[in-house]
């Protein structure tokens, strides 16, 4: 018998239930990790519109349509710490503007919560949306602009002030679809767009909560939306919960 083969063959025994104390053989019987659709491309199950209205969000012919208006989110049913997110979307309109909010309270300061939100504006937008003095407005706006919204603090990877901006811009414009992988994991956000992984963000001050889906002034479609549950970390035991934070004031 082959060195490698003897191997794996002890790795196999190892691994057996007969070889694993207590905590890991709990370990062992923990669900197998693997995608949930958290859009069914039949109805919002899953979903809770938090300040919106019930013609803001609709389904047609399998894809979940946000009008953009009015301006609010609407919310996931349960709340998430460590995760795998995949997000397929698409502007219908030049220089539209919409997110997804992670570790979010949900609960609006003015029209939008606290969370890290990972930007989705169509390429148009700093141009429709000039500065005072009339030119274009900065281009890191687009492509997958990572930033704590509502007063959530954290350490961008490639700075823009506060915020963090893609290294490049990869997004598609109106009416292509975009594929957004966000991987969260204990404060850090890693974006992958299209393909590429191209920003990050780290040491988020909150690092349990709602995911939210914005509306925010335009016509967006969503057509796919899975979600990946990573092991928990320490949120809890550290405070970094919104239900903590606010136990606390």
């Amino acid at each position: 018998m082959k060195t490698t083969t003897y191997l794996v063959v002890a790795m196999a025994i190892l691994a057996s239930p007969l070889f694993l104390d207590a905590d890991e053989k709990a370990d062992a019987k923990a669900p197998e990790l693997g995608f949930v659709d958290l859009f069914n491309g039949k109805d919002l199950t899953n979903w809770v519109d938090v300040n919106t209205s019930p013609e803001t969000w609709s389904v047609k012919d399998g894809l979940l349509v946000c009008k953009g208006k009015p301006i609010g989110v609407m919310r996931s049913e349960k709340q998430y710490e460590n995760f795998i997110l995949v997000v397929e979307w698409r502007h219908m309109e030049a220089g539209g503007n919409s997110g997804v909010f992670l570790w979010s309270d949900a609960i609006p300061k003015g029209r939008l919560p606290k969370g890290m939100e990972v930007q989705m504006l169509e390429l148009e937008w700093p141009n429709i949306h000039k500065m005072k003095d009339g030119s274009p407005n900065h281009p890191g706006y687009v492509s997958g602009e990572l930033f704590g919204a509502g007063g959530m603090t954290a350490v961008p990877e490639n700075p823009r002030g506060s915020r963090s901006m893609s290294y490049e811009m990869r997004c598609k414009g109106k009416g292509e679809w975009n594929r957004y992988v966000v991987v969260a994991v204990d404060g850090t956000v890693k974006l992958s767009i299209n393909g590429k992984f191209v920003n990050g963000i780290r040491e988020a001050d909150l690092r349990k909560g709602y995911l939210c889906l914005e509306s925010e002034g335009a016509e967006i479609h969503f057509r796919k939306v899975q979600i990946m549950e990573l092991p928990a970390g320490r949120a809890e035991d550290l405070g970094m919960t919104f239900e903590s934070k606010k136990d606390s004031h």
